[in-house]
Formats: structure tokens, sequence, C-alpha cells
């Protein structure tokens, strides 16, 4: 189905951007709206917040698994199928989260939670690596974090609402509850975006094989480690905010809803001012200029840590550096992207499993330090830009002494 730009109904593109969008936010949705529970959850479960943190960790190892096992599926058997059993295990993994007894239960629960959200994430970048051209990539991921970039809004917002009203448990009905919605947009609205390949080996070694052999192409090594340094950074400061702005600044679960709405605000602004950017500049342009003032921007979050400078600059700058994410996301995403089409399912699984690894790696050394300064958080930040700014750098240079060989 990878249609030329003449050819494409537009009614149809926008309709399955809605629905992949809605997919891909199913992930961050089931991150976001518990966020502001974690103090009850803590509370009928007897144990502290940073405890209750290991349900986030057992859910991005899930989605990172998850993504690895749906890529060669996907290849081999389309998008379509695979999704829908995904998003059936989702929907009885919510309903599991709902009743969990305790909290070990709750952390299983997530994990599978996660692997079935993997479904949905895998397709989507997927479907739109199927269906349109590759210069056109980034911006059709920039529309989709535009309908996915909601849910952080969103979530929090009406997670307060669901848990002063009824309960945080109430939070997974509600989730299911999406994902019956998502199983029936996907079977009325998405197309199936590639012909099955039935030559897909899904034996475990040459899963392995054939995984190793995108990941070690230089270009997809360079964006997609990039990218996920840059996603571990984000999730570092998603797992610290309930702790960091509750706990540090004594923020109600309400006002915490708000304020992580509107960092989450500047998430979607970035990937959207990012599409004006692409008409001018490349992909790769932008990509490194934002890097560089990542790192400046985490450098001062450092020292507003170290020095304990208050609320209001803590939240500018954390603000700021979520506003370029917006930028990063979607190009590192292109970019590693690029060099593949019928691996276009296994480049998407590892990219999102190399992300969600970072992220459950930084997620967890955030909920090891107890204290209440935000000096953990402010290292962390700071090394996963720093490393994806390298990252950028070395490939950049590489790119230009191979350009100036060719030439001469």
């Amino acid at each position: 189905m990878h249609l030329k730009s003449g050819e494409r109904n537009k009614k149809q593109e926008y309709i399955i951007l809605l629905v992949l969008g809605t997919l891909i936010a199913l992930g961050p949705f089931s991150i976001d709206a518990y966020l502001p529970g974690f103090e009850s959850i803590a509370e009928d479960f007897n144990t502290s917040i940073s405890q209750i943190g290991l349900t986030l960790t057992s859910y991005f190892i899930g989605i990172s698994i998850g993504q690895l096992a749906y890529g060669p599926i996907m290849d081999k058997f389309g998008r379509k199928k695979p999704l829908l059993i995904g998003l059936v295990i989702y929907l009885l993994s919510a309903l599991s989260c709902m009743y969990s007894p305790n909290l070990e239960w709750l952390i299983v629960s997530r994990f599978f939670l996660a692997v079935g959200a993997a479904a949905g994430m895998v397709a989507a970048k997927a479907i739109v690596r199927d269906i349109f051209p590759v210069h056109e990539v980034a911006g059709a991921i920039s529309v989709l974090m535009l309908i996915m970039g909601g849910a952080p809004i969103i979530a929090p917002t009406v997670g307060s609402f669901i848990i002063d009203s009824f309960g945080w448990e109430m939070i997974f009905l509600f989730l299911a509850i999406f994902c019956l919605l998502m199983i029936i947009s996907v079977t009325k609205f998405l197309p199936e975006s590639i012909v099955p390949d039935k030559l897909v080996d899904l034996k475990p070694k040459q899963v392995a094989i054939k995984y190793y052999g995108i990941l070690t192409h230089q270009k997809f090594w360079s964006f997609a480690m990039a990218g996920s340094f840059t996603i571990g950074a984000m999730f570092a400061y998603i797992s610290d905010a309930p702790k960091l702005f509750m706990g540090n600044f004594d923020l109600s679960q309400k006002e915490f809803g708000i304020l992580f709405g509107i960092n989450a605000g500047g998430l979607i602004l970035g990937s959207q001012i990012n599409r004006l950017f692409l008409r001018k500049f490349t992909t790769l342009q932008i990509t490194l200029f934002n890097s560089v003032i990542l790192v400046i921007l985490a450098s001062l979050f450092l020292i507003n840590s170290l020095l304990e400078l208050g609320f209001l600059p803590t939240v500018i700058l954390l603000f700021l550096m979520l506003f370029l994410l917006g930028f990063q996301n979607p190009n590192t995403t292109a970019l590693s992207l690029e060099p593949f089409e019928k691996k276009a399912g296994r480049a998407s699984a590892l990219i999102g499993s190399l992300k969600m690894i970072l992220g459950a790696l930084t997620s967890f050394m955030v909920s090891l330090f107890h204290s209440s300064s935000s000096v953990p958080l402010a290292v962390i930040l700071l090394s996963c830009l720093f490393i994806s700014f390298i990252l950028l750098f070395r490939f950049s240079k590489k790119e230009k002494r191979s350009l100036s060989l060719s030439e001469a």
C-alpha cells in the first residue's frame, strides 16, 4: 500500500493517521493516567511511592520484549491480525491490574499490559513506513505525535478525577474500555498495509540474526540509539515527576495533573513546530542543533538542582527540555527507519524496544534514590542527553568525511 502522492486519498490518510496516533497513545496513556494515583496505591499496599515506581519499570520491560516479538510476526503475518491479538492481551491485563490484591500482582499485570500495548507501537510506525514515501515519514510521525501527545495532557487530569471520585482501580477499567474502542476502530478503519512475507523465519536464532543485521547498520545504530537516550531522559522525568512535584513541592494530585499536562503540551508543541522546520532544514540539521541545546538545558537543570533554586526554575527548564524532545523523537525515528522498507516491522520494533529498554533503566535508576533532591534526576538527564549528542555528532562527522571522499 505504498501509494504515490497523487494517488493517495487524503481523507483515508487522515483516518489512518488518527487510528495509528491513538494506538501509539495507548502506551503513554497507560503510564500517565495512573501517575497521580501513586500515593493512593502506596497507601493501599502499605509501601512507598518509590516501590510503586517498579510498576513503571515492569511496564517498560514488557513493552521492550513485546515490541521485539511483534516485529518479525508483523512482517510475516501482516500488521492487522497481530495488532488485534495484542489489543486483546491489553484488555485482559487492564482488568487484571484493576483487581490486583497486592503490589507484586500489579507489577506482573503491568508487564502484560505493556506486552499488549507494544503491538500498537510497532504497528503504527511500521504502517507509516509502509504507506508514506521516505521523505514524508518524519512529517507523518510528527502528526502521530500531535494525536498521541494529547494522552499525556488528558491522562493525568482524567486519572486525578477518577482517583478522587472512584479510586485508583477504576483507572484500569477506563483503560480497558478505551482498548475495546481501539479494537473496534482497528477492525473497521485500518487496512492491511503490506503483503505478508511467509519467508520470514520466526525461529529465535534467525530472528536474532536479522535483528543484529538491522542493529549494526551504521545509520540505524546512530539514530536509534540517539533517540533511545533522549527517550531515556524523558522517562526518567516521568518516573520521578510524582515524587518531585507531589513530594518535594507539595502539589496536590490535581495540581500535579495540570502541571504534568502543561509539560506534555511542550512535547506536542515541539513535534508540531518540527513539521514547519522540516520545510526549510534537513532532519539531521534540526536534530543536531536541538541536541546541543538539550545538553545546555540539562547542564542548567543540574546547577538548579545543586543550588536548590526552587519550583519555578525547575518547571521552566523541564518544560524547555520536553519541548525540544518533541523535535528529537520523530526525527531520530524517521532517520533510523530510512534504510529499511521490507524490514520496516522489525526495524520499528527494534527502535521501540531500544527506547523502552533505556526507559526501563532510567526509571529504575531514579526509583533507587529515596532522596528528596532532584540531583539524581538531573544527573541522569544530562548523561542521557550528552550521550545522544555524541552519537549524532559522530555520525554527522562520518557523513561529511564520506561525502568529501566521494567528491574527491
